[in-house]
């Protein structure tokens, strides 16, 4: 018993001793191996990823960028400070400048074993093309089921070579999952609501422009009489004739009053402008680096824990 409770404690110790000894990464302590090897984009310090892995990577993306001018990222690490793979993937964008300036077209793919996320962070150009919706759909159905399993080279590959067809155009489709029939039922039930509501308002505007006698919509305005003004309201009682019947009749009518031009004395409203998310661009100093353009990067992308 003694012998084996030696053997537990040793055990506990080395596996705090692991713990105790894992990184957590600031932006600055990634490598940017694309600034000495322009045909290299993945930063892999810890080596969670193969070589092999590594390799498969850097040849999709230098493919991708070749045809496309997209610049892309991917870090993989054991854990980051802080915890929050958004913010740490977004600054990874943002501080390196990725993506050409002129047409903001980068990318970041950020994975952390630690916090067991997958983050997807894009440029402002790749927006359109790389939504937030497929950004999380690619992480769910391609990637997150190996990451489950601590199978992280078959999920990074796996999601690399989707991230590459949808930005290439040889993948122009990816199957919808649970969470987007959900979104397409929530809108189905607000375009439902939306329709009765609009057909209501129409059925009571009708209503209105009906004579009360014989229904006929053939009403006609003949005077009115103002009954009050207040902030921009008036309020008259009018005085109408059904042409098709005769029927006379007055309606208390509320519209609004074109005349008001507001309390005096009140301040306009300034609507500022300003830039957010401007990279500055770096650029190796070594032979066969490569560059990145000071793309702008906004809160694009999608990320998820497995």
């Amino acid at each position: 018993m003694s012998k084996a409770k030696h053997i537990i404690t040793i055990i506990l110790l080395l596996l705090f001793i692991a713990q105790a000894g894992a990184k957590e990464y600031t932006v600055k302590d990634i490598p940017m191996v694309h600034l000495q090897d322009r045909t290299r984009y993945v930063s892999n310090p810890d080596g969670i990823l193969s070589a092999s892995t590594v390799s498969t990577i850097d040849s999709v993306l230098y493919a991708l960028e070749q045809r496309t001018g997209i610049q892309t990222i991917v870090v993989a690490v054991t854990g980051i400070k802080d915890g929050d793979c958004f913010e740490f993937a977004y600054q990874l964008g943002k501080q390196n400048g990725v993506g050409q300036k002129q047409r903001d077209n980068g990318l970041v793919i950020l994975l952390s074993t630690e916090e067991r996320c997958i983050q997807f962070v894009t440029g402002y150009g790749l927006e359109g093309t790389l939504p937030d919706a497929i950004c999380k759909r690619i992480q769910t159905q391609y990637m997150n089921p190996y990451f489950a399993n601590n199978q992280w080279d078959e999920g990074m590959v796996a999601g690399i070579r989707a991230v590459g067809g949808i930005l290439d155009g040889s993948m122009e489709n990816i199957a919808q999952d649970e969470d987007d029939d959900a979104d397409l039922t929530g809108l189905a039930v607000f375009m439902l609501i939306f329709l009765v509501i609009m057909l209501s308002i129409r059925y009571s505007i009708r209503k209105a422009s009906a004579c009360p006698k014989c229904k006929k919509h053939h009403i006609q305005r003949m005077t009115s009489h103002l009954l009050y003004k207040k902030n921009g309201v008036k309020r008259e009682e009018v005085t109408y004739l059904c042409k098709n019947c005769g029927h006379v009749f007055k309606r208390i009518v509320e519209s609004s009053d074109e005349s008001y031009r507001g309390p005096r004395g009140g301040g306009g409203i300034f609507i500022g402008g300003g830039s957010f998310g401007r990279g500055e661009g770096f650029s190796g100093g070594s032979f066969g680096g490569g560059s990145f353009g000071g793309g702008s990067f906004g809160g694009g992308g999608a990320g998820s824990h497995f």
